[in-house]
Formats: C-alpha cells, structure tokens, sequence
C-alpha cells in the first residue's frame, strides 16, 4: 500500500519561496508518474504538475516558469519548488502518485494521494 506524506507548507510574503516535499512509501516510486495538485476553500482541486519516470515533466500555464517539480529515487522523495509566490498559489497542496507511467492532469488519473499541506501567500 502507497502512502504519501507531504510538509514544507507554511506562510509566506507574495514574491517568496517555498519547497514542498513528498515522501513515498510502498508502491514502485522510481517508476510512477508524481504530481501536485492544489485546492483552494470552495474551489475544485487544480493541476499544478507532473513528473514521470523518463524525468520528463508538464505544468499547468499558471504555474509555468515559477514551479519546478524534481524527485530523489533514492529518497522516494518528490519536490515541488514554488518561487515568486502569489497571493493566488494560496491553496492547500497535493501530491499524488500514480502506476500509469504518462503525463496525468487530472486528479481521477491518480492512484494515491497524501492529506495535503497548507501554503498560504500574504500580499
């Protein structure tokens, strides 16, 4: 059984960063497609990014160019990089992991999922 265990979320000023990380357990990490998602209050929950096993990785358009997800096989570990925050990335975030080895953005795509962590940006 997978379980995934997200932290590094916290509070933030609008143009700083943060790094989320995800620690995997169970399941074949190395091999299985990673991604983030995030959930605003009343919101549905967003695709933010992906990762697959080659190392090739996909954003959504409104995190592109700020975001970097990256992961550490050795750590079963999957990070996202959030810099030039925005009072709009204010959400709780996901990570979620699936046995499909292809680009996934949608949530239903995705086998597993952690309880998620709060990032709040102040302006």
């Amino acid at each position: 059984q997978v379980q995934l265990a997200e932290s590094g979320g916290g509070l933030v000023q609008a143009g700083g960063s943060l790094r989320l990380s995800c620690a995997a357990s169970g399941g074949t990490f190395s091999l299985d497609t990673m991604g983030w998602f995030r959930q605003a209050p009343g919101k549905e929950r967003e695709f933010v990014a992906t990762l697959i096993w080659s190392g090739y990785t996909y954003y959504a358009d409104s995190v592109k160019g700020r975001f970097t997800i990256s992961r550490d096989n050795a750590k079963n570990t999957v990070y996202l990089q959030m810099n030039s925050l925005k009072p709009e990335d204010t959400s709780v975030y996901y990570c979620a992991q699936s046995r499909t080895r292809s680009i996934l953005t949608t949530a239903r795509q995705y086998d597993y999922w952690g309880q998620g962590t709060q990032v709040t940006v102040s302006s």
